[in-house]
């Protein structure tokens, strides 16, 4: 076993329980290796230390991947020679490939950055690392040397960014190179020590097909879905944290024509849009003084002069629900958002709170109308306890009675059971309810699928794989 294999578990085969199901006997665990993992940390810390000494990380930094790695094995083979260090070729390798991850990466989260079947990194503190892999949490062999380790990351992260984190301001949200996306929290208000959390994006944007193959929706769904979105219907996606809804949106924006322009407003961009007319617009947090904050809901307004035929909102947070509902009820048909929310109803009673954060005078009622007439459709997901993400309701929006905005199911996902591996079993369902903007999809010349609203219709979930 090499030095690294200490550190750092490999990616878990396909069929493989999840790490600590089925823990070894104490009497069939391997011998301790007669290298410790703290030896190889002091060692490899005081080589980085050295290392920074000598030369100029900022010119490192702007070489070639191979040229990097060739001038860092240089020096690190120099150093380790000047120290008599006692290391086999193995495990000279890793050792500069530990470094180069130390000086031009994301140190010990390299090797789990490189795991494509890795959605999410979540760094409890500096000896508690775990991922989550096709839903399911799992812990790993990742440690950082010290919370000192851990914290010099997340500030060579987040000033990056032009952002700052310390005890005055111990709270950051930043992104990575390739858009991943990071939350930092660090003492005094984590206690156990600096925390940090990377959700990862696809490198290449998953397509409907796909969704179809993972059991997330059915065929006559994903049909009506893309017709909803040619129709330029108001679509809200909902559902709670992890439940794919930047994905959906993701993959609903790829049947908006190429001949549109469309304007994204996120709070750190995510998004991945395959249109050739986009603009991406980002929040930008206070400075260090305290100013220059631009917040989505300047944004929403900002993107109204730029003449869009959609605006997606990558999440609605506060105020900038006002803001949204008017420009679709205003001619800006087509829209898309997505709110954290369990269910269609609480979708929009949350869209209502929202719009009273912006210190507005309207009635209740007054605001129910105005969402009642922007919103056409609620897309409901969510993530259920197999780690599978599913669309469990397709709601639409018709209109109000009295002081009740009224909506209606198309579609439901009812879940039947549990099986022996404890996956999620059930069927999505019609509900028999024609919507009423069918009108609209067929004055479009927008087909839909036969017999999708037939309430005999239901269609078996396929179960997530373990």
């Amino acid at each position: 076993m090499s030095i690294r294999d200490r550190l750092v578990e490999p990616a878990r085969p396909p069929g493989m329980p999840p790490l600590g199901a089925h823990p070894m006997p104490a009497s069939s665990r391997p011998a301790p290796d007669s290298v410790s993992s703290a030896s190889y940390r002091n060692l490899k810390g005081q080589i980085h230390r050295e290392l920074l000494d000598r030369v100029d990380t900022r010119q490192l930094s702007t070489q070639a991947p191979e040229q990097l790695h060739e001038e860092l094995r240089r020096q690190i083979d120099q150093l380790l020679s000047e120290h008599g260090a006692q290391l086999n070729a193995a495990e000279r390798r890793q050792i500069v490939v530990d470094i180069r991850h130390e000086v031009a990466g994301l140190g010990p989260l390299e090797p789990l950055l490189a795991d494509t079947t890795i959605s999410d990194i979540l760094v409890n503190s500096a000896r508690q690392v775990y991922v989550e892999r096709s839903g399911v949490l799992e812990p790993t062999k990742v440690e950082f040397d010290d919370d000192q380790h851990l914290l010099a990351l997340i500030d060579r992260i987040v000033s990056r960014m032009g952002r700052r984190i310390d005890e005055s301001s111990p709270m950051v949200d930043a992104r990575l190179a390739d858009g991943s996306r990071v939350n930092a929290i660090i003492p005094p208000l984590a206690i156990d020590g600096p925390c940090l959390s990377i959700r990862r994006f696809s490198a290449v944007p998953l397509r409907m097909d796909d969704l179809i193959a993972r059991g997330a929706m059915p065929s006559p769904v994903s049909e009506l879905l893309a017709g909803m979105v040619r129709a330029r219907l108001n679509i809200l996606v909902s559902g709670g944290t992890g439940a794919g809804k930047t994905t959906l949106l993701n993959v609903l924006s790829s049947f908006i024509p190429n001949q549109e322009r469309v304007i994204t407003i996120e709070d750190a961009a995510e998004l991945q849009l395959q249109q050739p007319h986009v603009v991406r617009l980002e929040t930008r947090p206070p400075n260090i003084e305290g100013r220059g904050e631009v917040s989505q809901r300047a944004l929403v307004r900002n993107s109204l002069r730029m003449r869009p035929d959609r605006i997606i909102l990558g999440e609605v947070r506060g105020g900038e629900a006002f803001d949204m509902l008017q420009a679709m009820n205003t001619g800006h048909e087509g829209s898309l958002a997505t709110v954290h929310a369990n269910a269609p109803r609480d979708a929009l009673m949350r869209l209502e709170n929202m719009v009273g954060m912006a210190e507005l005078s309207l009635s209740p009622r007054s605001i129910r109308q105005q969402i009642a007439s922007a919103i056409d459709a609620v897309v409901q997901l969510s993530r259920l306890s197999d780690g599978s993400r599913r669309v469990t309701a397709l709601a639409e929006v018709t209109g109000m009675e009295t002081d009740t905005i009224t909506m209606q199911n198309i579609f439901e996902f009812r879940q039947t059971g549990i099986d022996t591996e404890g996956r999620v079993l059930g069927a999505f369902h019609s509900t028999g309810v024609r919507p009423r903007f069918a009108d609209r999809l067929a004055a479009r010349a927008i087909g839909l699928p036969a017999g999708c609203f037939d309430p005999r219709c239901t269609w078996p979930a396929q179960a997530a794989s373990k």
